[in-house]
């Protein structure tokens, strides 16, 4: 099967993704509006981290960690599980939804431009794969790879100067089964 960008070659998605970073130079991308998460105590949510480009992994898994708590998730009902790197986490996420009986995944990563296309195709594979585990079961599983060009690029992005992407995912985690249980009362 061939990968088709939302522009029709495979190009689009590189220009996508530089679009997506161009918008984010002067902004802080954690900044959100205030949200309530009144039942984020029935909650129980898995993080899925890859443990490749570590320093930025563990950083974007403890700003999701910290965002969850504050929010009023218990600190039990939140279960993290290392894969060794980004190819892995949409199959981990499965096995998380599956046997640890969560509410949501978070799948976090860092997938650094090399000389090559190989980040493309990981990319990819990974976002279009976590977008269909959320379709197939209706449970949130929230992309949270970061796609920079270069090690500081990660670093402003996993608590640095355009916030943490994993404040974002989880924020994001939150919302989405705030509606859902919205929905089903």
């Amino acid at each position: 099967m061939a990968l088709v960008s939302p522009l029709g070659d495979g190009r689009g998605w590189l220009l996508a993704l530089k679009t997506l970073a161009m918008s984010s130079k002067q902004k802080n991308l954690s900044t959100h509006k205030e949200f309530s998460a009144p039942h984020a105590a029935k909650f129980k949510i898995a993080i899925a981290v890859s443990e490749y480009n570590e320093d930025i992994t563990f950083a974007l898994r403890d700003g999701a960690i910290k965002t969850l708590k504050e929010n009023g998730v218990k600190e039990k009902n939140i279960i993290v599980k290392l894969v060794p790197g980004a190819f892995e986490l949409p199959l981990a996420a499965s096995w998380l939804y599956e046997y640890e009986n969560v509410d949501a995944v978070i799948s976090l990563g860092c997938v650094i431009k090399g000389d090559t296309d190989h980040d493309i195709y990981i990319n990819n594979a990974v976002s279009t794969a976590i977008m269909n585990l959320s379709l197939e079961t209706g449970a949130p599983f929230v992309f949270g790879v970061i796609t920079p060009n270069n090690h500081q690029q990660a670093i402003d992005r996993a608590g640095g100067k355009h916030g943490n992407k994993g404040v974002e995912c989880a924020v994001a985690t939150l919302k989405m089964l705030e509606l859902k249980y919205e929905l089903k009362s």
